[in-house]
């Protein structure tokens, strides 16, 4: 598989072993929501200033408001955050490049 292949494999993997904590494996319920993004994104939550983070990203993720995230719910967050990622990566690029 290509790099890009392998990437979407492991995304795909990720959200289902962490759905699949409490026996449903298509959705992620708040408690599993909340481990996923302990221990994939532990970056992110001690970035943010909200102990109700984890909340917040589900009620505003869940579209059909049954306080659970499908992979295509789960997904705009990750997209949401590989972009402000990307854009921290070109701005570093830049000031590398000015040196």
């Amino acid at each position: 598989m290509t790099e890009l292949e392998n990437c979407m494999e492991s995304l795909i993997t990720l959200f289902h072993r962490y759905a699949d904590e409490d026996g449903d494996g298509s959705t992620l319920s708040k408690k599993e929501l909340k481990k996923l993004m302990e221990n994939e994104l532990p970056t992110f939550l001690k970035c943010q200033k909200n102990p109700k983070t984890v909340d917040n990203i589900l009620k505003d993720l869940d579209q059909n408001k049954d306080d659970k995230l499908s992979f295509e719910e789960f997904l705009p967050l990750i997209v949401g955050l590989s972009m402000a990622c990307e854009k921290c990566y070109v701005l570093h690029q830049k000031k590398k490049s000015k040196k």
